[in-house]
Protein backbone atom coordinates (compact mmCIF):
# COMPACT_ATOMS: atom_id res chain seq x y z
CA UNK A 1 0.00 0.00 0.00
CA UNK A 2 1.43 3.74 -0.92
CA UNK A 3 -0.37 6.81 1.10
CA UNK A 4 1.01 9.82 1.84
CA UNK A 5 2.75 11.28 4.34
CA UNK A 6 0.63 13.93 5.43
CA UNK A 7 3.72 16.91 5.60
CA UNK A 8 2.21 19.93 5.25
CA UNK A 9 5.55 21.27 3.88
CA UNK A 10 5.70 18.42 1.27
CA UNK A 11 4.37 19.39 -2.59
CA UNK A 12 2.87 16.63 -4.48
CA UNK A 13 1.97 16.37 -7.85
CA UNK A 14 -0.51 14.75 -10.25
CA UNK A 15 1.95 11.56 -10.36
CA UNK A 16 2.04 11.34 -6.61
CA UNK A 17 -1.32 11.54 -6.36
CA UNK A 18 -1.89 8.47 -8.84
CA UNK A 19 0.37 6.30 -7.14
CA UNK A 20 -1.40 6.64 -3.96
CA UNK A 21 -3.20 3.11 -3.32
CA UNK A 22 -4.48 2.99 0.17
CA UNK A 23 -8.50 2.80 -0.82
CA UNK A 24 -8.57 6.51 1.04
CA UNK A 25 -10.11 9.65 -0.81
CA UNK A 26 -7.46 12.31 -0.78
CA UNK A 27 -7.88 15.83 -2.63
CA UNK A 28 -4.66 17.42 -3.56
CA UNK A 29 -4.77 21.44 -3.47
CA UNK A 30 -2.06 23.39 -5.02
CA UNK A 31 0.42 20.71 -3.81
CA UNK A 32 -0.72 19.98 -0.41
CA UNK A 33 -2.68 16.83 0.06
CA UNK A 34 -6.03 16.60 2.42
CA UNK A 35 -7.69 13.97 3.61
CA UNK A 36 -11.00 13.47 2.41
CA UNK A 37 -13.18 13.62 5.86
CA UNK A 38 -15.01 10.58 6.91
CA UNK A 39 -18.57 9.83 4.72
CA UNK A 40 -20.41 12.56 4.63
CA UNK A 41 -23.76 12.49 6.64
CA UNK A 42 -27.62 11.34 5.29
CA UNK A 43 -28.17 14.90 4.77
CA UNK A 44 -25.64 15.31 3.09
CA UNK A 45 -26.38 12.40 0.33
CA UNK A 46 -30.08 13.34 0.42
CA UNK A 47 -29.24 17.23 -0.86
CA UNK A 48 -26.44 15.37 -3.35
CA UNK A 49 -29.03 12.89 -4.84
CA UNK A 50 -31.90 15.06 -4.86
CA UNK A 51 -29.84 17.76 -6.77
CA UNK A 52 -28.01 14.79 -9.24
CA UNK A 53 -31.49 13.65 -9.83
CA UNK A 54 -33.14 17.65 -10.57
CA UNK A 55 -30.16 18.88 -12.86
CA UNK A 56 -29.51 15.62 -14.59
CA UNK A 57 -33.05 15.17 -15.54
CA UNK A 58 -33.16 18.38 -17.53
CA UNK A 59 -29.33 17.87 -19.20
CA UNK A 60 -30.68 14.64 -20.15
CA UNK A 61 -31.82 16.24 -23.43
CA UNK A 62 -28.88 18.02 -23.81
CA UNK A 63 -26.48 15.68 -25.33
CA UNK A 64 -22.57 16.93 -24.56
CA UNK A 65 -23.35 18.00 -21.08
CA UNK A 66 -23.00 15.40 -18.20
CA UNK A 67 -23.39 15.09 -14.69
CA UNK A 68 -21.24 13.61 -12.61
CA UNK A 69 -21.01 13.22 -8.58
CA UNK A 70 -18.42 12.49 -5.71
CA UNK A 71 -16.40 10.83 -5.99
CA UNK A 72 -14.93 12.25 -8.89
CA UNK A 73 -11.50 13.47 -9.62
CA UNK A 74 -11.22 16.58 -11.27
CA UNK A 75 -7.58 17.36 -12.32
CA UNK A 76 -7.35 21.19 -12.48
CA UNK A 77 -3.50 21.32 -12.22
CA UNK A 78 -0.10 19.76 -12.27
CA UNK A 79 -0.59 19.54 -8.82
CA UNK A 80 -4.53 20.21 -8.00
CA UNK A 81 -6.82 17.33 -8.00
CA UNK A 82 -10.14 17.87 -6.24
CA UNK A 83 -13.16 15.55 -5.66
CA UNK A 84 -16.49 17.95 -5.82
CA UNK A 85 -19.65 16.47 -4.76
CA UNK A 86 -21.18 17.48 -8.20
CA UNK A 87 -19.83 18.28 -11.66
CA UNK A 88 -21.39 19.29 -14.42
CA UNK A 89 -19.05 19.27 -17.89
CA UNK A 90 -19.99 20.43 -21.28
CA UNK A 91 -17.09 19.87 -23.04
CA UNK A 92 -16.82 15.99 -23.86
CA UNK A 93 -13.13 16.09 -24.25
CA UNK A 94 -12.53 16.45 -20.68
CA UNK A 95 -14.23 13.15 -19.94
CA UNK A 96 -11.33 11.25 -19.44
CA UNK A 97 -11.44 7.54 -17.77
CA UNK A 98 -9.99 8.55 -14.80
CA UNK A 99 -12.32 11.73 -14.60
CA UNK A 100 -12.18 15.04 -15.38
CA UNK A 101 -8.95 17.47 -17.06
CA UNK A 102 -9.73 20.55 -17.07
CA UNK A 103 -12.76 23.41 -15.32
CA UNK A 104 -16.11 21.70 -15.48
CA UNK A 105 -18.69 24.20 -16.39
CA UNK A 106 -20.65 23.82 -12.73
CA UNK A 107 -19.52 22.60 -9.58
CA UNK A 108 -21.40 22.05 -6.27
CA UNK A 109 -19.66 21.79 -2.94
CA UNK A 110 -22.12 20.61 -0.23
CA UNK A 111 -21.02 21.67 3.11
CA UNK A 112 -19.91 19.66 6.03
CA UNK A 113 -18.72 20.93 9.21
CA UNK A 114 -14.87 19.27 8.49
CA UNK A 115 -15.09 20.75 4.92
CA UNK A 116 -16.91 24.36 4.94
CA UNK A 117 -13.79 26.58 5.39
CA UNK A 118 -11.85 24.80 2.23
CA UNK A 119 -15.00 24.97 0.34
CA UNK A 120 -15.87 28.45 1.06
CA UNK A 121 -11.58 29.63 0.88
CA UNK A 122 -9.46 27.54 -0.84
CA UNK A 123 -12.32 25.70 -3.23
CA UNK A 124 -13.37 28.90 -3.91
CA UNK A 125 -10.32 30.74 -5.45
CA UNK A 126 -8.87 27.47 -7.13
CA UNK A 127 -12.30 27.25 -9.06
CA UNK A 128 -12.69 30.97 -9.64
CA UNK A 129 -8.80 30.67 -10.75
CA UNK A 130 -9.39 27.58 -13.20
CA UNK A 131 -12.31 29.09 -15.30
CA UNK A 132 -15.47 27.11 -13.85
CA UNK A 133 -18.22 29.04 -15.13
CA UNK A 134 -20.58 28.46 -12.16
CA UNK A 135 -19.58 27.65 -8.02
CA UNK A 136 -22.58 26.49 -6.02
CA UNK A 137 -22.12 26.10 -2.00
CA UNK A 138 -25.26 24.08 -0.04
CA UNK A 139 -25.22 24.62 3.20
CA UNK A 140 -27.47 21.63 4.47
CA UNK A 141 -27.58 23.13 8.04
CA UNK A 142 -29.11 26.64 7.11
CA UNK A 143 -31.13 25.24 3.79
CA UNK A 144 -29.35 27.85 1.67
CA UNK A 145 -27.68 27.85 -1.68
CA UNK A 146 -25.13 30.17 -2.57
CA UNK A 147 -24.16 30.54 -6.49
CA UNK A 148 -21.32 32.08 -7.77
CA UNK A 149 -21.26 32.78 -11.53
CA UNK A 150 -17.91 33.68 -13.20
CA UNK A 151 -17.76 37.39 -14.77
CA UNK A 152 -14.54 39.01 -15.66
CA UNK A 153 -12.71 35.90 -14.78
CA UNK A 154 -13.86 36.67 -10.73
CA UNK A 155 -16.95 35.04 -9.31
CA UNK A 156 -19.78 36.95 -8.34
CA UNK A 157 -22.65 36.00 -6.22
CA UNK A 158 -25.81 35.38 -8.02
CA UNK A 159 -27.48 34.75 -4.59
CA UNK A 160 -28.43 32.70 -1.97
CA UNK A 161 -31.53 30.59 -2.46
CA UNK A 162 -33.60 28.96 0.27
CA UNK A 163 -35.86 25.82 0.11
CA UNK A 164 -38.95 28.01 -0.70
CA UNK A 165 -36.98 29.63 -4.33
CA UNK A 166 -35.72 28.10 -7.59
CA UNK A 167 -32.45 28.94 -9.05
CA UNK A 168 -31.69 29.12 -12.85
CA UNK A 169 -28.77 27.50 -13.62
CA UNK A 170 -26.38 30.33 -15.54
CA UNK A 171 -24.48 28.01 -17.44
CA UNK A 172 -28.18 27.22 -19.22
CA UNK A 173 -31.19 29.23 -20.61
CA UNK A 174 -33.49 26.88 -20.04
CA UNK A 175 -33.05 25.41 -16.48
CA UNK A 176 -34.80 25.75 -13.49
CA UNK A 177 -34.11 23.73 -10.06
CA UNK A 178 -37.06 24.25 -7.63
CA UNK A 179 -34.77 23.70 -4.41
CA UNK A 180 -37.71 22.19 -2.42
CA UNK A 181 -37.37 19.18 -4.30
CA UNK A 182 -33.31 19.63 -3.19
CA UNK A 183 -33.33 20.48 0.77
CA UNK A 184 -36.88 17.61 0.70
CA UNK A 185 -35.49 14.84 3.19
Amino acid sequence: MNSPQLHSSHHYTVADYAAWNDNRRYELLHGRVHAMSPAPTSRHQAISRNLSFEVGYFLKPKATCQIFYAPIDVYLADDTVVQPDIIVVCDPEKIVLKGCVGAPDLIVEILSPSTSKTDWKEKYQLYEQAGVREYWIVNPDDGLLHVFRLLNNKFQLDGTYAAEDAVTIGIFDDVVIDLKNVFAG
